[in-house]
């Protein structure tokens, strides 16, 4: 099984619809079709978080992500031929109906297998982070308020760009700004490192602080230290290096 990471984008439950009931992720045997195989249940629920006094939901729509990623793999990889011309053009006609037929109706959940990219990192705090227990055993999340995660966002991306870093790196991470763009003051940010916790030893987890290795190797960036900026950059290379390698091992 692909071992997957999460960023969630919740909003705070009231005036929200109702679900019928909290998304599970990875729920269930491996399904599939002709483009897709899937092991989240296929509804339109949400997942659903208390946090700091008040309750939060993150809808899932699971059906807008599958399109959204059939039509993100094509445009990273055109020249493969895997999916049939016709399919992409129903998935993009598919697509478009849907985000017409709600301003709800956007992508609120980003994932990543076999590891957590460093730049979701920047959108949080050390002291944001905590340990959790899940079916698979220790995890680690963060949550931020969603005001407090996109101005860091944005601060990363300013900081990157003004040390001279190239395009593709600043672009990064200013596209996880565009992302967060469109979501209230009031949401909260949510990562979650989910069933890519299993991939380290719950010491390894315990001890995790790449968060803090991400606001300390900005803030040495920042001063012009880059010497310093490099250590904690190497720190967390080091710490992720052997699990992000797995996403090139078959």
């Amino acid at each position: 099984m692909i071992r997957t990471a999460h960023l969630r984008s919740y909003l705070r439950e009231e005036g929200m619809p109702r679900y019928e009931s909290d998304a599970v992720a990875e729920d269930g045997p491996v399904r599939g079709d002709a483009n897709f195989l899937w092991r989240e249940i296929d509804t339109d629920d949400a997942f659903a978080a208390e946090w700091g006094g008040a309750r939060y939901v993150c809808p899932r729509n699971f059906r807008l992500r599958k399109l959204e990623g059939l039509l993100a793999f094509n445009n990273a990889f055109p020249e493969s031929g895997l999916i049939p011309h016709r399919a992409l053009m129903d998935a993009a006609a598919q697509l478009e109906s849907l985000r017409g037929g709600s301003p709800m109706m956007r992508s609120y959940i980003l994932t990543s297998p076999w590891h957590v990219p460093i730049r979701w990192f920047g959108a949080f705090l050390h002291e944001e982070r905590a340990t959790y227990e899940h079916a698979a055993g220790l995890s680690v999340r963060y949550r931020a308020l969603m005001s407090d995660a996109r101005h860091r966002v944005e601060r990363g991306a300013r900081i990157l760009a003004d040390a001279g870093f190239d395009g593709s790196v600043v672009g990064q991470v200013r596209s996880l700004g565009s992302w967060l763009e469109g979501f209230p003051d009031d949401g909260m940010l949510e990562l979650d490192y989910g069933t890519v916790a299993t991939l380290f030893s719950e010491g390894d987890l315990v001890l995790d602080e790449s968060a803090a290795d991400v606001a300390a190797s900005l803030l040495a960036l920042e001063h012009g230290d880059m010497e310093a900026a490099a250590e904690h950059y190497a720190t967390l290379t080091r710490r992720w290096g052997h699990v992000q390698a797995l996403s090139f091992s078959n």
